[in-house]
């Protein structure tokens, strides 16, 4: 019997994915942050995870990754264990002697969990916190031209979120689709004649001519289903989305 070591809290939503059975729904863990390379080799060295110093931890783990990056960029796989990584190309070919063109070919990181994060599975317990309220929720996100799911950003493109009573809808000033870059705050929002699709479980729009970077995605709106909110509420996808 497995030992419990840990624990995650989830709440259940409409899946909106499925077409098929109306009243399943889908599980979101209730994630309260996301953690960076040093508050891992802190917590690491704090709970005695770690027989170095936390900054020592950090200094190798970061020229562990830029190399990692190195041999993904030249093409080779990766296994560590806890993940698998590779390099794919998007696309399609239309005859043997077409050429990689940036334009209609894509490349793209694959990260897949290993064999020895899959044998910590049976140590996590799992708490369903029943229903969540009935507000907006993103729960995905994918890049039509790539088709990267919860990752990449192609600026002048087709983004398709999936979530539940994201319909932008109201008159305030503040609704709307926004990008906001997570380094300068500055938002960018979706001009009305880019938004392709705009329905309460699925919204696609054109990416705005975004920098490189990360952002954060932002549904801002009044729709509530049968009713109009006095005030927009505002759904945030809780990943980072990427703009290379």
């Amino acid at each position: 019997m497995a030992t419990i070591l840990h624990k995650i809290k989830a709440y259940l939503y409409d899946n909106v994915l499925t077409k098929d059975n109306p009243n399943d729904l889908t599980a979101k863990t209730a994630s309260e942050r996301s953690l960076n390379v040093q508050q891992i080799c802190q917590s690491a060295a704090n709970r005695g995870g770690a027989d170095i110093s936390a900054s020592a931890m950090e200094h190798a783990t970061e020229l562990f990754l830029k190399e990692m990056a190195y041999q993904l960029c030249d093409g080779y796989s990766i296994n560590t264990g806890y993940f698998t990584a590779n390099t794919t190309i998007r696309g399609v070919f239309d005859s043997p002697s077409e050429t990689f063109n940036k334009d209609k070919h894509s490349i793209i990181f694959q990260f897949n969990q290993g064999e020895k994060l899959r044998v910590e599975i049976p140590n996590i317990e799992v708490e369903i916190l029943g229903v969540a309220e009935a507000s907006a929720i993103i729960l995905q996100v994918t890049d039509v031209k790539s088709g990267s799911v919860n990752d990449l950003l192609t600026p002048g493109r087709n983004l398709k979120i999936a979530g539940s009573k994201i319909k932008v809808a109201g008159n305030d000033p503040f609704v709307g689709v926004f990008f906001v870059n997570t380094t300068s705050n500055v938002r960018t929002i979706v001009e009305e004649s880019d938004m392709v699709t705009n329905n309460p479980s699925e919204l696609i729009v054109v990416v705005p001519p975004l920098p490189a970077g990360t952002y954060h995605l932002e549904v801002v709106t009044q729709y509530a289903g049968s009713i109009m909110l006095k005030e927009p509420r505002t759904a945030v996808f809780d990943r980072e989305l990427t703009v290379q």
